[in-house]
């Protein structure tokens, strides 16, 4: 085993100025940013893709900004059709949705989503989602501008996953896991997700999605619009000023590395706190 601990870095200073100033930009617009961070394989796009048509169906205004590899003009079709017949794939081509390269780094960058915002999206837009894509303690230490920080991760991915990217889940606003309809086929245990996950960040709001049934979209959708709204989401231990956190490492029987002891938050440091 071995013990790492993250010191805290000005580096990301400059990050949170830029993000503060683009948070305060969104909100004067009456846009809430809501950042879905995630590894490559965690079903982002297909949650994104069920979010939007929702969201249509809601009659909510809403906009996206999808990694680099979905389609260019709109997200694919969800598995699940809109009601009336309509393909997912048809009530998300009525909505703004713009690709957004991360120019080759594991993460994205607030100058980035900002870059975009000139005259985009059309007012009003009450909820901005980005599909923020790479591993998870990659992307999470840089703010976005967001209001509400999601990560996502799929059943395919395991319980333990939050323990092998401690970072990442323990600054999230909330957990979303995706793919839920596989949960049985996989061998998936909720209990021991929540216990994993709750590990790294007590307390943090679990939901349970599938693109493909609709379970959960709705209770996501209302998550956002409460933060709309609001109503102050989550707040990590991670996220305390001055928190700082430290991981003992061990490996398991597979060569791979999980948090095993997490320290509570003043004990030690991490990367990057908001």
């Amino acid at each position: 085993m071995c013990r790492v601990t993250r010191p805290a870095q000005p580096v990301f200073a400059k990050y949170d100025v830029r993000a503060d100033r683009l948070r305060t930009d969104l909100a004067a617009r009456g846009t809430t940013l809501v950042n879905l961070f995630s590894g490559p394989r965690s079903g982002s796009s297909a949650l994104l893709e069920a979010l939007l048509a929702r969201a249509r169906e809601r009659a909510l205004p809403v906009a996206a900004f999808a990694a680099a590899t979905q389609l260019e003009d709109a997200p694919a079709a969800a598995a699940a059709a809109a009601e009336g017949g309509a393909t997912a794939a048809a009530v998300t081509a009525e909505l703004p949705v713009k690709r957004l390269l991360t120019g080759g780094l594991c993460h994205l960058e607030p100058a980035m989503v900002d870059a975009h915002l000139r005259d985009w999206p059309p007012y009003p837009t009450r909820l901005l989602f980005v599909e923020n894509v790479g591993e998870p303690s990659c992307p999470a230490p840089y703010e976005l501008g967001e209001s509400l920080r999601v990560a996502l991760t799929s059943v395919t991915e395991g319980e333990q996953r939050p323990l092998r990217s401690p970072l990442g889940f323990g600054l999230a606003h909330a957990v979303v896991v995706t793919r839920y309809d596989l949960a049985e086929a996989v061998d998936f245990d909720p209990t021991a997700f929540r216990a994993a996950v709750h590990r790294v960040n007590p307390g943090v709001p679990v939901v349970f999605t599938s693109a493909r049934s609709g379970q959960g979209i709705d209770c996501l959708l209302d998550l956002t619009l409460a933060v709309a709204d609001g109503t102050p989401p989550h707040r990590p231990a991670l996220a305390t000023p001055g928190a700082r956190v430290s991981y003992l490492y061990a490996v398991d029987d597979d060569g791979h590395a999980y948090a095993e002891d997490v320290e509570p938050a003043g004990a030690h440091a991490h990367g990057h706190v908001h």
